[in-house]
């Protein structure tokens, strides 16, 4: 139903249109009832009460819906304080009874984890290397190269061998 204690309503009255929220819209009906209730005008001011009654239904309705939502949430909220009363009431009697911190016991799955060589997790390629020793690799075939460049020969110009195309041309 949304907030309508805070909403903004337009009216259309016998006096043209009111704006506002509920109870401003109350107030202005009520304040016409009375100017026209001073003017001897029994019927506008029984029709500028009846406009007002209206809106004061409409902003009971919704603020005792609020009223009901703060309740039902107080009230969770207390048994959810409550229950944590209760769960830290239970932890201090386990540590003062105990004496020994839980934390120290072994964890159920860790201990059946170490009692079986499966763990449960799925097997990876990387996980299979680990297994067995790494073979020493190879060196790479060195390519014979007279030049005095230094690094790899490069593939540049057609350079052959005893040419290397771009030492050579920058002297």
């Amino acid at each position: 139903m949304g907030n309508i204690v805070n909403r903004v309503f337009e009216s259309s009255g016998p006096e043209g249109k009111v704006r506002g929220t509920p109870q401003q819209i109350i107030d202005k009906y009520n304040q016409l009832a009375r100017d026209a209730q001073l003017g001897n005008d029994r019927v506008a001011a029984e029709n500028f009460q009846q406009h007002a009654e209206h809106y004061l239904r409409l902003l009971s309705s919704a603020q005792k819906e609020q009223d009901a939502r703060r309740e039902q949430q107080e009230r969770e909220n207390r048994e959810r304080q409550a229950e944590r009363d209760r769960e830290r009431a239970k932890r201090q009697e386990r540590e003062s009874n105990g004496g020994a911190d839980p934390s120290d016991s072994p964890q159920p799955e860790a201990a059946e984890a170490e009692a079986k060589d499966d763990s449960g997790l799925v097997e990876t390629p990387e996980s299979k290397k680990a297994d067995k020793p790494k073979r020493a690799r190879k060196p790479k075939p060195k390519k014979k190269d007279t030049g005095e460049g230094g690094g790899e020969p490069s593939d540049q110009g057609g350079a052959g061998p005893g040419e290397s195309g771009a030492t050579e041309a920058a002297e």
